[in-house]
């Protein structure tokens, strides 16, 4: 009974109260970035409309959007070295703003310059955001992980149910409402977010040569999976109005699978920090690609049903991923961050831009059965990351800074 005490999950009641205060302000920040920078997909089939543009530059679109998130290691080597809260706060700012402007860009290339400034924000929020998390508790860090990453999903879950509600009522010029929570939020993100101050004295030099087989694996495996969140994201919605459904149904169904996938990010955090993250890899890799095959042909309620379970696996390894780019590059986990969130977030933008090349304005069957394949292969390739990364440690958090820092890859 004692060691399945010790093991216990911290939920925020038993934290010290400005922890818990600062971990929900956190929360409720990451919730509105990434519901103003990710309503897209809820909206797109309205966008594409009123640029009479076809299927294939869905494609294009989210590659603008998302493909600014492959700076978020430059970002965490800045924070490292000016502090983290300017650009935790600036991030929120752009973010908030460029989402907002989304209705008044009537040209294509308006539009991907919002685009491309939304995923500027987005990248600079994110690496020491989840750095700051990191550091307001020593021990259980894939829970308190977890937690921060849900307010980001339910951002990008509730926010394109949202948008498409403002466009079917109010038309595409009055998504600027979509921005005004995350600028409202910027005077309590810069009272709640922890300092994060430039480090003092001589830096530790990142280990390349150390960490490059480990990242390349974490950076592969989190590429293909970003591939399927953001591929299923678009395509979705877009393949339910091919169908006959309304925008606003088929926002809805994306809505369901990243709040649905709230479980998998919680759960998946307390499932690493008691079994391990290789076992939390391989379960989401797993589970994905099985589920993706039912939402390719199923009609109706259907859609829903499956789309819960899917958003499940979808976010099951989240947190593991993340805490293993930290634990990649312990002497920048700002950097280590980035690498596991942004980096690989643009790559996998770049392939939904090589899938959305080949999609048919009728038929998204095949693009979807190449999704499922390539993440199934992802099962395997999480047994390449060095067990260090990826043990079960009791304490919770999965390794130390000191034995990461010296183990080889």
């Amino acid at each position: 009974m004692a060691a399945g005490t010790s093991a216990a999950v911290v939920a925020p009641a038993d934290l010290p109260a400005p922890v818990t205060r600062r971990l929900l302000g956190l929360s409720w920040a990451h919730l509105l970035n990434d519901g103003a920078a990710n309503y897209l997909p809820g909206v797109l089939p309205a966008v594409l409309v009123s640029l009479h543009d076809p299927v294939r530059m869905a494609g294009v679109l989210i590659a603008a959007l998302t493909i600014g998130q492959a700076i978020q290691p430059v970002v965490g080597w800045l924070a490292d070295r000016v502090g983290g809260l300017a650009l935790v706060v600036t991030g929120l700012t752009v973010s908030s703003l460029g989402g907002g402007l989304f209705g008044v860009a009537h040209s294509n290339w308006l539009l991907v310059l919002l685009l491309l400034l939304v995923g500027l924000g987005n990248a600079m929020f994110h690496p020491p955001a989840l750095a700051g998390v990191r550091s307001l508790v020593r021990g259980r860090h894939g829970f308190l992980t977890s937690a921060f990453l849900v307010g980001g999903e339910l951002g990008r879950g509730v926010w394109p149910t949202a948008a498409s509600l403002v466009v079917a009522h109010l038309g595409l010029d009055y998504l600027w409402l979509v921005g005004l929570p995350g600028l409202a939020t910027v005077p309590l993100l810069a009272h709640v977010a922890p300092r994060l101050p430039a480090q003092a004295g001589p830096r530790h030099r990142v280990q390349w040569r150390l960490h490059t087989r480990p990242m390349a694996v974490l950076i592969t495996y989190q590429s293909i999976r970003a591939l399927a969140t953001y591929a299923l994201a678009t395509f979705i919605p877009i393949l339910w109005h091919l169908r006959g459904g309304s925008l606003v149904s088929g926002a809805s169904i994306i809505t369901v699978m990243l709040v649905v996938g709230v479980i998998g990010n919680l759960y998946g955090g307390h499932l690493a920090d008691q079994v391990g993250r290789l076992s939390v890899l391989v379960a989401s890799s797993v589970a994905t690609a099985v589920l993706i095959v039912p939402i390719i042909y199923v009609h109706g309620a259907w859609m829903w049903v499956t789309a819960g379970p899917l958003g499940i696996a979808l976010f099951l390894a989240t947190s593991s991923t993340i805490l293993i780019g930290q634990d990649i590059f312990p002497e920048n986990r700002s950097m280590g961050s980035g690498m596991a969130l942004g980096l690989a977030n643009g790559i996998g933008a770049l392939l939904v831009l090589a899938i959305g090349e080949t999609v048919s304005n009728r038929d998204l069957t095949a693009p979807l059965w190449v999704i499922a394949a390539v993440t199934a292969a992802t099962a395997p390739l999480a047994a390449a990351f060095p067990r260090h990364l990826t043990r079960q440690n009791p304490g919770g958090s999965t390794t130390n800074t000191n034995t990461t820092s010296r183990a080889a890859p």
